[in-house]
């Protein structure tokens, strides 16, 4: 990977480097520029090479996956994708315009307004839920207003495609979003809801009517989880101005019960662009919040609730049967990892319909401290990564067929057992190191993953000289293949 500072002047894979436009926790933006594109461009750029968020790293793959799949008005037009191997960034079209955010201050806005404002967003959102997209992180400062009004998302980081993997649903047992907007469904885990934009849109429309948000700023767990059972203060309470069809819009939208919502962006879009002909109900006339009684029964309802689980959509990748190869890329293993490889070639080359899932962990210590940069300055989780897609290179799978993880966590085996059961894995693959009577006292990673797995499970060893085949599979022990899904 690349370690030289970006500088004005200085040139990437031909894209002369401009000035610097923003630096956020997450990327960089630089106004860059090449000969034959001949419209403002700006190359996005992650900040966390030197840091030691995963998130950010495996966020900013799911956006080089899901932006160049896109297109339309609302979405910015993808020119260049870079490499982790050399250096990441997406070069996209520079939005002219203004960003949501710095119309905060405005609020609150007259409701024609306040309508035609989320009327734009709900169009940019309907075009986006057609194209198999979920965006997650529905707020002021992803959304650009161009010159012509219409509203364009940028910052995919934490977006679906529900047609693809999802890198981080598989790596990260924590909901996804941001405090003020993330909806109940994004608390549960499941990121695969359209509504869930929805609702973010309306906590937005709330804003914008009230100058107060719906939910304030939840400092804790326990408060983002409120809103799964506790409506907010209808709008009307605070200003009294505001018409019970804006009322029932934006409290439709915040509903804590997805099924309560406007099924669709066209749905919301509708009532926005004719208020004449919203149908009221009990919501339009709310000065109160729902009775403690209802507020109760939310609460039981949702109490023991944790992660939802979801099928993805019929005929799509994600639906695919997952087969997982843990790779050891530690010094000393590469006759391991190659024993593995082939393997793992040889079984794709008879399933073609299952996607790979490549998993390395990279083993954190107990009690000394664990460092993100090696002795080269280096990021050290980036550095897996980009070894473990060259390991895999030579297998030549379609992007859509294969994803790579790295897991930061001080037990490999418990890492890996983990992975295989929040992902519903088919078949895993996994190398033996070399035995001693220091692993066999102690287990080995591989031994217990035969053990705990509630899956096939085939061991991979390195072959003893002179032996013909060129891998030697051990077969899972009798309980896993005895629970074995689909052996």
């Amino acid at each position: 990977m690349v370690r030289e500072v970006l500088e004005t002047g200085s040139t990437v894979d031909g894209y002369l480097i401009g000035e610097k436009l923003h630096t956020g926790g997450m990327a960089t933006l630089w106004r860059v520029s090449k000969p034959g594109i001949d419209v403002p461009i700006v190359m996005k750029v992650p900040t966390i090479l030197d840091g030691d968020d995963a998130t950010i790293i495996v966020g900013f793959e799911m956006e080089m996956m899901i932006l160049p799949r896109l297109s339309g008005l609302h979405v910015p037009k993808v020119y260049g994708i870079g490499d982790y191997s050399r250096r990441p960034y997406v070069v996209m079209e520079y939005i002219e315009g203004r960003a949501l955010l710095d119309r905060l201050d405005e609020a609150p806005l007259l409701p024609e307004d306040v309508a035609t404002l989320g009327a734009r967003i709900a169009t940019a959102l309907a075009d986006l839920h057609r194209q198999n997209v979920v965006h997650l992180d529905i707020k002021p400062s992803n959304i650009m207003m161009r010159a012509s009004g219409d509203a364009a998302f940028i910052d995919f980081g934490l977006s679906r495609h529900l047609q693809l993997p999802d890198l981080l649903e598989a790596e990260f047992q924590v909901p996804m979003g941001t405090g003020p907007y993330i909806s109940p469904e994004q608390l549960l885990r499941n990121r695969t809801d359209r509504r869930s934009d929805i609702f973010s849109l309306g906590v937005l429309l709330y804003h914008f009517a009230t100058k107060v948000r719906p939910f304030g700023y939840p400092q804790s767990h326990h408060q983002l989880r409120k809103r799964l059972w506790r409506d907010p203060i209808p709008p009307r309470k605070l200003r009294p101005d505001i018409p019970p069809w804006l009322q029932e819009i934006i409290l439709r939208c915040l509903e804590p019960d997805p099924k309560d919502r406007y099924p669709t962006a066209a749905h919301l879009l509708f009532d926005l662009q004719h208020p004449n002909q919203v149908q009221l109900t009990g919501r339009a006339h709310k000065v109160t919040r729902d009775p403690i009684f209802t507020a109760w029964k939310r609460w039981f309802r949702v109490q023991g609730l944790e992660a939802v689980p979801h099928q993805p959509e019929p005929g799509s990748i994600a639906a695919a049967p997952i087969v997982m190869a843990a790779v050891d890329l530690s010094e000393g293993m590469e006759a391991l990892a190659e024993a593995l490889r082939l393997d793992v070639g040889r079984m794709l080359s008879t399933l073609p319909d299952v996607r790979l899932a490549c998993v390395n962990v990279l083993k954190l210590n107990r009690l000394a401290m664990n460092y993100s940069l090696d002795e080269e300055g280096r990021n050290i989780h980036v550095q897996k990564l980009v070894e473990l897609k060259e390991w895999a290179r030579p297998l030549r799978l379609e992007q859509e067929r294969i994803t790579f993880h790295v897991l930061e966590h001080a037990e490999p085996a418990q890492a890996l057992l983990e992975f295989i059961r929040s992902n519903h894995v088919d078949q895993v693959l996994i190398g033996a190191r070399g035995s001693s009577t220091f692993r066999r006292f102690l287990g080995s990673v591989s031994s217990q993953v035969v053990a705990e797995a509630e899956c096939t499970v085939t061991v991979v060893r390195v072959p003893l000289p002179g032996a013909l085949g060129l891998v030697r599979p051990v077969s899972a022990s009798p309980l896993v293949e005895s629970t074995a899904k689909g052996a």
